[in-house]
């Protein structure tokens, strides 16, 4: 195996960066890894692995000697998003982030000169909000959007009247919890809030 490991980060203009760094954490997985793909010594293995951390997978390879391998990336219409040759290798782990990608269905394939060995991967996006919360402020017509998030994203607010009209839309950047009050003395009817992000949406009446 392979002494240090790029961490390979994906992002949706198809450009790739690298930071190294040091795989002592990654060594511990190694002994795993090998323990199960030991199983079956016949030919090379590969095993992806979802951390537990949204959007990173592990791509373990063990070969059965040392030569050329290359490591492909595909999206769900084929293109190739990341492509890596390694030579004089006999196995390495490659944590994958997909964290600026779409939520979909890729493609991690491994070729060395035993052949191809393709395994895919389904990346969901978690819902970075933790919680939406809306209340009336006393007998004001003013109302109280709260949000609790872990993370700078950003949302879209749109807020309707009794009447299922569209009366107030906004993109805003949320970092870490967030409490906006909004005027809503000219809105008929109760209000209906409407919370957006890239996981999904949120209705609040």
């Amino acid at each position: 195996m392979q002494s240090r490991c790029p961490y390979i980060y994906i992002n949706q203009k198809n450009k790739i960066t690298m930071k190294t760094k040091s795989i002592l954490f990654a060594l511990v997985m190694t002994i795993v890894s090998v323990a199960a793909l030991a199983a079956d010594p016949v030919g090379p293995k590969v095993v992806v692995i979802n951390q537990k951390e949204s959007g990173i997978f592990k791509v373990i390879y063990e070969g059965v000697k040392a030569g050329k391998v290359t490591l492909k990336i595909y999206n769900e219409t084929g293109s190739v998003l990341f492509s890596e040759t390694l030579n004089n290798v006999d196995g390495f782990i490659r944590p994958v982030n997909f964290k600026a990608m779409a939520a979909g269905e890729y493609t991690i394939e491994v070729t060395d000169a035993s052949g191809k060995q393709v395994q895919k991967v389904n990346y969901t996006i978690e819902n970075q909000i933790k919680s939406v919360h809306v209340a009336k402020i006393g007998n004001e017509d003013k109302y109280l959007l709260a949000v609790a998030n872990e993370n700078s994203e950003e949302i879209n607010v749109q807020i309707f009247d009794g009447d299922n009209n569209l009366v107030h839309n906004e993109n805003l950047v949320v970092n870490g919890n967030f409490g906006l009050v909004y005027n809503l003395k000219n809105v008929t009817g109760t209000p209906t809030f409407q919370i957006t992000n890239e996981a999904g949406t949120k209705v609040i009446k």
